[in-house]
């Protein structure tokens, strides 16, 4: 299955670089100009499945790209693929330093909103249940029109990034990434296997060796900086 998401066109308070979240705003000239290119760039890609964002400025997006598919599948709307609340933020310039220095607390929700880890729980619980449809359904080719916060921990699900990555991520209005689902190396949420078990196991005194090691090597003053001369 491939995934095809999209973020919703501009809107005016994206327009002024303000935090927009749940603000229910409608797109502008602009987002609806994008949202069509967007539209004719998808045109000759069938969409098995279209997932989108009840709000607004995500609906008048995915009525434009669908209006240019021929046999356009049923918009099935999900309420995990809304945007982040950032509560008292709503409305502020997205570079504010206050708003910069909250948003980095990644389990802390945000004064009057959600946390990140709120929302992760609702993006990934979106993710593993298309997963769980996979060859199932004959899903090849999927569409989801969402958000920029969605779209963060989308990302993030597929290619995980380091708080600072995390922090920074940021898509354009009507960006396509593309992700092949299942996502590799994720966990399947399976106990470990006996023959799994055995590998750790045995791994573990070489573990303990390469260690030990280390340290005679440190103390002898081999590795005077340590093992990598750091």
């Amino acid at each position: 299955m491939k995934l095809y998401v999209i973020r919703h066109g501009e809107t005016d308070r994206n327009k002024a670089n303000r935090v927009l979240g749940r603000s229910d705003l409608p797109l502008n000239a602009t987002g609806k100009r994008q949202a069509d290119l967007a539209g004719i760039q998808l045109a000759k890609i069938h969409f098995d499945a279209i997932y989108s964002s009840p709000m607004i400025r995500v609906d008048q997006t995915a009525h434009e790209i669908t209006k240019y598919q021929h046999l356009a599948a049923p918009i099935i709307y999900d309420d995990r693929l809304i945007e982040m609340n950032f509560g008292i933020y709503e409305g502020v310039l997205r570079n504010d330093p206050e708003f910069q220095k909250v948003k980095r607390n990644f389990f802390k929700p945000l004064s009057g909103g959600e946390s990140y880890l709120e929302v992760a729980c609702r993006v990934y619980s979106f993710l593993d249940d298309l997963a769980k449809k996979d060859g199932k359904y004959g899903l090849e080719n999927v569409l989801i029109i969402t958000h920029g916060g969605i779209m963060r921990m989308i990302e993030n699900y597929f290619h995980p990034m380091d708080p600072e990555q995390f922090a920074t991520f940021f898509v354009k209005n009507c960006t396509v990434r593309t992700y092949d689902l299942p996502a590799l190396n994720r966990d399947e949420k399976k106990p470990l296997s006996a023959h799994q078990l055995n590998e750790l196991h045995q791994a573990i005194p070489e573990l303990i060796h390469e260690q030990t090691n280390r340290e005679i090597c440190h103390i002898s003053g081999l590795y005077p900086n340590g093992p990598h001369g750091k």
